[in-house]
């Protein structure tokens, strides 16, 4: 991964949109829910005040509308502050 997170920042994965169908009807992916689970694949090292706890290939569960979407070599990542993670899935 060539993208290093700042402070107490993180880059997730977000896990796929599920495919939902209704009465034989699928649904298009602009329609689909923004999934709220996803995968740490790059951490900051945290600030004086804010250790980092999260680590890379953690599972996260994170809101609707936290983090800032990015693109890089063509995959969709999020980067958000730790303190936007809602839970570690175990």
């Amino acid at each position: 991964m060539n993208i290093k997170p700042l402070a107490d920042r993180v880059l997730i994965l977000p896990a796929p949109a599920e495919e939902k169908t209704i009465g034989g009807i699928i649904i298009p992916d602009t329609a689909k829910e923004k999934p709220l689970k996803g995968e740490v694949v790059a951490t900051g090292n945290g600030t004086k005040d804010e250790e980092m706890i999260l680590k890379v290939g953690d599972t996260v569960l994170y809101g609707k509308y936290a983090g800032t979407e990015l693109e890089f070599e063509g995959k969709k990542y999020l980067m958000m502050r730790q303190s936007d993670v809602l839970a570690i899935v175990e």
